[in-house]
């Protein structure tokens, strides 16, 4: 018996982030870094580094970054 588990993407508007942290501290699989270059705004956002294994991306869509978002610069996408 296979296990299908969700799996998921999500896309960080370097525009909208000020790159807190909070959702590099909640990813559970930490698929979320800081940039090394900066915005528009001077702020060094969050990139989303699609990580993938055998089975595809590691995302599993949880949302837990978009939630704790304060600037709402993230969109998940689950399938």
């Amino acid at each position: 018996m296979t296990i299908k588990t969700k799996k998921g993407r999500i896309v960080i508007d370097s525009k909208l982030c000020k790159g807190c942290y909070f959702c590099v501290s909640v990813c559970p699989n930490e698929l979320i870094v800081i940039s090394t270059e900066s915005n528009e705004k001077g702020y060094y956002p969050a990139r989303f580094t699609e990580t993938k294994d055998e089975e595809g991306c590691k995302c599993t869509g949880c949302a837990m970054c978009a939630v704790i978002c304060p600037d709402i610069a993230i969109e998940v996408y689950r399938g």
